[in-house]
């Protein structure tokens, strides 16, 4: 038998999978609610027996990130998520309102297609399965090429859990011969219902182009505003912290202090207690060379580093003790790459004279690279944080909490999940947090709840002139005048 090219491997692996999973969502399309929670508290169960053992085995294929923070977004992605959507009803009746005589039906959308990033690998694959089998729907996962194999390992773990208790075979998938035109033939399948995509922006851009159902989620560029009424010591500890964890693979990490100018001086000192390292300007320009390239793309060699890593790769020495870099900046935009979104252990520093040039500075570094994304704010001055929540562009608003925990709903009541909307602002369709609501559809049982008018049954009268046919002679004169007029020689 020949060998394949590995894009053809690809394409039809994807075939076969899309194929696979429509046969089992048939079936799982009329799984009872008993069952389908059944199957997703085991999936969720047996993820998060593996929290560990998945987490270091994504570090380690990736090179991104921290292990023991990857055992915790794994152990979030698992047994958080479930808890937070092991009560929604996805099957039959879902809710009746009695007075308007609306009953509404739970439908599944049929066979889903995930993209996943090479960030958060194996926890991001343990929210989309569990949501979607949640739902009553099949998944095809398309992990990145550089993290294959931790989520085929992730994917086969909790379809082995699904399947033992009642799930059809087939119900979960996870691609591991990846290319692009593999990847394109799972969202373009003619049975690919949805696709779910979590990624960078060219990746979203491709799962919006297939004429397909999508949510995508677009870059975040997270300033956190710190106020001069704000606990300075819970804020230092949660920005300096929530930047170090996971070396800043979350898409909702801070990405730039943005701080008041009467407490700029004290908060510096106190991130610095809590491990921030502030470089030099020559430091500084050592980083901008290496963490972007000069079209502004970020390098994959700086994503989620260490402090040390990265001093090294830039040519400069960093302490032990350093947790992030922090950088001074003045400015925001295409000249100053360090403004950008940086996927690891940077994060920019700004000074603003009073709130209103803060939240003025918050909106030039969100509409330089993350519209729709997320904002965190640091203050006890209610009136100050509802201006923020009022007028910024995004759809996540952390008061005094962690970027990288609050807005995927660790630590705030926001719904559980890796899957960040950017709203229309963003170029997604939802600015929320997607989770197991967004990946069924809604039928509507109406009955008649008010009698039609009497005209409705009244027989309809013929206004003048309406029976006259068109003088159609006329008209093709007029229009061979026309075309004559638009050929005769000037």
């Amino acid at each position: 038998m020949p060998e394949f090219d590995k894009d053809l491997r690809s394409i039809q692996q994807a075939r076969q999978m899309v194929l696979s999973a429509r046969e089992a969502q048939k079936k799982w399309g009329f799984a009872t609610q008993a069952e389908v929670d059944r199957v997703c508290e085991a999936m969720a169960e047996a993820a998060f027996g593996a929290a560990e053992r998945l987490g270091r085995m994504a570090a380690e294929e990736t090179g991104f990130g921290v292990p023991e923070h990857k055992k915790i977004k794994n152990q979030f992605a698992s047994r958080a998520v479930w808890e937070a959507i092991k009560d929604v009803k996805t099957v039959g009746f879902i809710e009746k309102d009695e007075d308007k005589k609306i009953y509404k039906i739970a439908w599944p959308m049929g066979v889903i297609a995930a993209l996943t990033p090479s960030t958060n690998p194996t926890s991001t694959v343990m929210n989309k399965i569990l949501m979607a089998v949640k739902a009553r729907n099949a998944i095809v996962i398309a992990p990145h090429p550089s993290a294959v194999n931790c989520c085929v390992e992730t994917a086969d773990l909790m379809n082995q859990a699904a399947v033992a208790a009642g799930a059809p075979d087939g119900l979960i998938h996870c691609m591991s011969e990846i290319s692009l035109p593999g990847t394109d033939e799972l969202l373009s399948h003619k049975y690919t219902a949805l696709i779910l995509a979590t990624g960078g922006g060219a990746m979203v851009r491709a799962a919006h182009s297939k004429g397909k159902p999508a949510y995508g989620v677009g870059p975040g560029n997270v300033p956190v505003y710190v106020d001069r009424s704000a606990d300075l010591d819970k804020a230092a500890r949660y920005i300096t912290n929530s930047k170090a964890f996971d070396f800043s693979t979350i898409c909702a990490t801070e990405q730039a202090v943005v701080a008041d100018r009467p407490i700029a001086s004290r908060l510096k000192e106190l991130m610095q207690a809590q491990g921030a390292y502030w470089v030099s300007p020559a430091e500084a320009e050592l980083l901008r060379a290496v963490l972007f390239f000069p079209n502004g793309t970020i390098n994959a060699k700086s994503v989620g580093k260490s402090p040390q890593y990265l001093g090294a790769l830039a040519g400069f020495q960093v302490p032990e003790s350093a947790r992030i870099l922090v950088a001074d900046l003045q400015s925001v935009g295409k000249d100053e790459p360090l403004s950008r979104e940086k996927l690891t252990t940077v994060l920019g520093f700004y000074v603003a004279d009073g709130w209103e040039a803060g939240c003025d500075r918050c909106l030039d570094l969100i509409n330089f690279g993350g519209r729709g994304h997320s904002l965190i704010i640091h203050a006890t001055n209610e009136d100050i944080i509802y201006a923020f929540g009022l007028e910024k562009p995004v759809f996540r608003i952390g008061v005094n909490t962690m970027g990288t925990l609050g807005m995927i709903g660790y630590t705030t009541g926001i719904s559980p999940s890796l899957t960040l909307g950017s709203g229309g602002v963003g170029g997604a369709i939802t600015g929320d947090n997607i989770d197991v609501h967004h990946l069924y559809n809604v039928k509507r049982m109406a009955f008649e709840i008010s009698q039609p008018p009497e005209a409705a049954f009244q027989p309809g009268r013929v206004a003048a002139g309406s029976n006259q046919s068109p003088d159609y002679d006329a008209l093709e004169k007029l229009v061979r005048e026309t075309v004559l007029e638009i050929l005769k020689p000037q």
